[in-house]
């Protein structure tokens, strides 16, 4: 059995939670591993966090989840002002913020950024199970 859900979220902080409980039923109903779903609800939640902090200009943004008993695939899109990926500080673990993309490339696998400025910015990353 494999879920696919697209959905268009407005820029606001209860975007969060909401897109959060509906990838954790998906899992639930596909009776993937807990520990394995908790990492991806860590990501999906730091991926959406982003963009309602970070992408001016965007009113919204979407989220792609494909869920299958093996393999999860999930995209966040807006289409804010975008960011350079090279510029800013480098966190580090003990860093008050900005540690948001380090923890989603701990938690996920096949973690890829793009970003323009004035088009946006989209993160993918997956997680495959046992």
């Amino acid at each position: 059995m494999r879920m696919s859900v697209r959905l268009n979220l407005p820029r606001e902080v209860d975007s969060v939670p909401a897109v959060r409980r509906l990838l954790r039923c998906a899992l639930t109903t596909l009776e993937v591993d807990r520990e394995a779903g908790a990492d991806l609800e860590i990501a999906l939640s730091e991926a959406c966090a982003n963009v309602v902090k970070h992408a001016a200009g965007a009113e919204g943004f979407e989220v792609r989840l494909d869920v299958g008993e093996d393999h999860c695939s999930i995209d966040v899109v807006d289409n804010g002002s975008g960011f350079d990926l090279e510029a800013g500080p480098t966190p580090t673990a003990s860093s008050e913020h900005g540690r948001g993309l380090l923890l989603i490339r701990a938690l996920a696998e096949n973690v890829r950024m793009q970003s323009s400025p004035r088009t946006g910015s989209l993160i993918h990353f997956e997680k495959s199970f046992a």
